[in-house]
């Protein structure tokens, strides 16, 4: 996956855009409102739908595009999204209480 081709790559920001969509304007789920946070989200959730296919393995063969697996790829970007909120949300509560 170190050499996709341009098709590859707009299927990952699609999911991205999409997961974090939907975590940051549905569920609310982020550090800050606006778009800054949003666009960070897709950023990190490119990343994480990148690592999905080799992470999480590679199946459901009719939902693929060469090595892009759409299942693996949603929860590798979903995974990575809670992961990164979670952990900034967690270290900023720790240095606000410990002041």
């Amino acid at each position: 996956m170190i050499g996709m081709d341009f098709i590859s790559f707009i299927i990952l920001l699609v999911i991205s855009i999409v997961v974090a969509g939907i975590l940051h304007f549905v569920f609310k789920f982020y550090i800050m409102p606006g778009w800054l946070s949003y666009v960070s989200k897709v950023i990190i959730g490119w990343v994480g739908a990148w690592l999905g296919s080799p992470v999480f393995g590679y199946w459901w063969k009719g939902l693929n595009y060469k090595e892009v697996y759409i299942v693996p790829a949603i929860l590798g970007s979903l995974s990575i999204l809670i992961f990164a909120v979670d952990f900034i949300k967690t270290r900023a509560s720790v240095f606000k209480s410990t002041g």
